[in-house]
């Protein structure tokens, strides 16, 4: 290495020690800036977990609703929405306690008794799972489609367990705008 290279490299690593603090986002720049983001800032994880819902990333958006049970607390509308990832991904039993529990903290919350009736029928227990459709068709006052067709199956299936529709889907429904249809697991 000559002098002047070593020169050079001495002179740039003292400017760098004199600056403010690295990198900073320059405007228009395409690069995310460097550095920690203030939390007032950040972007509430039950709406990001929602998007993510909608786009079909469910492991995703189960880490965006823990995120924010972690910055907001275990709202009925934070165990609703882990309970219905937890039920896309298959996991029957985590999704039936979460959904459980916030149907206990709200008793008049719609789709966490919707999904509750949904994981039921994934499971089977037909007989449960329509008296829970009736009570989210009630608290609904029965304006909810979805609702009255996962009522309308779960009676055809205690009148006949081995009753299948050609098209068989159970539908999510979340707080909000939107719903999701679950695929009936094998």
């Amino acid at each position: 290495m000559g002098a002047r290279t070593f020169v050079a490299v001495i002179a740039a690593s003292l400017l760098a020690a004199c600056s403010s603090g690295g990198l900073q986002q320059v405007e228009g720049s395409p690069f995310a800036p460097v550095g920690r983001v203030d939390s007032s800032q950040s972007v509430d994880g039950l709406i990001v977990g929602h998007r993510l819902m909608a786009a079909g990333e469910y492991e995703l958006a189960l880490r965006a609703y823990s995120r924010a049970a972690a910055e907001d607390g275990m709202s009925v509308d934070v165990l609703s929405a882990l309970g219905s990832a937890n039920l896309r991904l298959g996991r029957l039993g985590q999704a039936e306690k979460l959904l459980r529990r916030a149907t206990q903290e709200d008793a008049e919350f719609v789709p966490a008794w919707n999904n509750l009736g949904v994981v039921l029928m994934e499971t089977e227990e037909f007989g449960e799972a329509a008296r829970v459709f009736r009570v989210a068709f009630a608290l609904d006052s029965g304006e909810s489609d979805d609702i009255r067709d996962n009522l309308r199956l779960a009676l055809a299936k205690i009148e006949n367990p081995a009753y299948s529709e050609p098209d068989n889907q159970f539908a999510l429904v979340r707080r909000g705008t939107g719903s999701y249809l679950l695929l009936e697991t094998p």
